[in-house]
């Protein structure tokens, strides 16, 4: 907070405004709304019933009718602000609707009953979370089943996805040999083929391996990335090369080279790469979709798109559950975030 109030009192000229002050605070101000302002809206809408989040004009906290327990009746009743004939305002209740006149009684004196047009009242609202929306997906849909699949997913495939494009990076950054460039060439070339074109090929294979409803089929075929190759190869050129030769003058094998060497060096583009493969395997939906047909393996990206029905979309369990599948991620990012700079800009020098 104290770096955030220093900010907000820096000036072009001390002591006064000056209007590119005004213009650099709108900038910041209008790309904090753009950025956050759906994520904001996202989170206060997965707290709304369905009927509050179809209701129209929309508002922007989660809001919902009061209810209150009326003598003789079994159920909760809405309360509605009513203009009665006289000019008079009075809180009642609605027992049912039948066209467009209203059956109301009062809740302190419910044997007394009105006929009340419904353009003559107003729901009675309160702020209200629907925290609901959050519980009853993880016992009636088995997301919690979903997340543990998503967990073990991502955790694994990540590092098998690190094991992998390093020792392949090490080979073709540390390594000399003919067909070097052109190697590295055909596996950049692999980052313009869409997924699409090799969805069948690889589905066929994950077939003859008789890994279809396995997570496995999830992990295994993008186990090693074309950019995670890249981006590690690119950072392990600017390692020094004399610590590699002193190693193996000191009888050091390639394994050791690689693991208590290279690898501890070039930790912050490991760190970049993890983010960006945790990242791809928790949102990845297109590939689990075609090989995951049970329901006991299916992810939570699958597990979200069980609440949109043909006729009918349950929209209130569907955004809390995007905010319980987007918070790990987030989480992550904002833990990890200073990698990112850091794994692009260092050199991997002391």
């Amino acid at each position: 907070m104290n770096r955030v109030a220093r900010l907000l009192q820096i000036r072009r000229k001390s002591g006064r405004w000056h209007w590119t002050d005004i213009a650099a605070y709108s900038y910041l101000a209008l790309g904090v709304v753009l950025m956050f302002g759906p994520v904001l809206w996202l989170v206060l809408s997965s707290f709304k019933t369905q009927a509050g989040l179809l209701e129209f004009p929309p508002s922007l906290l989660p809001m919902s009718q009061r209810e209150v327990a009326v003598a003789g009746f079994p159920q909760p009743l809405p309360l509605f602000s009513v203009t009665l004939d006289d000019g008079s305002t009075r809180v009642l209740a609605q027992v049912r609707r039948i066209g467009i006149v209203a059956q109301m009684v009062d809740p302190e004196s419910p044997a007394q009953q009105f006929r009340i047009p419904i353009d003559k009242r107003t729901p009675v609202r309160e702020f209200k979370l629907a925290t609901e929306n959050y519980t009853e997906p993880l016992e009636r849909f088995a997301f919690t089943r979903f997340l543990g699949n998503s967990v073990f997913v991502t955790v694994v495939a990540t590092l098998i996805t690190l094991l992998i494009n390093s020792m392949a990076a090490y080979a073709l950054s540390i390594y000399e040999f003919k067909g070097k460039n052109a190697a590295m060439l055909m596996v950049v070339g692999t980052l313009m083929i869409p997924i699409t074109i090799i969805l069948v090929p690889v589905y066929l294979v994950i077939t003859k391996l008789g890994l279809v409803n396995s997570l496995w089929a999830v992990i295994l075929p993008g186990a090693a990335t074309p950019t995670g190759v890249f981006l590690l190869r690119q950072y392990m050129l600017t390692l020094p090369r004399d610590l590699i030769e002193a190693a193996r003058m000191d009888k050091a094998s390639e394994w050791q080279i690689y693991w208590r060497i290279v690898m501890p060096l070039a930790m912050p583009a490991l760190a970049v790469l993890a983010i960006f493969s945790i990242m791809w395997r928790w949102n990845e939906f297109l590939w689990p979709l075609a090989v995951l047909t049970k329901t006991e393996v299916h992810t939570l990206q699958i597990g979200l798109n069980a609440f949109q029905g043909e006729l009918q979309t349950q929209w209130h369990y569907l955004l809390a559950m995007t905010v319980a599948t987007l918070a790990p991620v987030a989480l992550v990012f904002v833990f990890l975030q200073r990698f990112i700079t850091t794994g692009i800009a260092n050199t991997g020098m002391k």
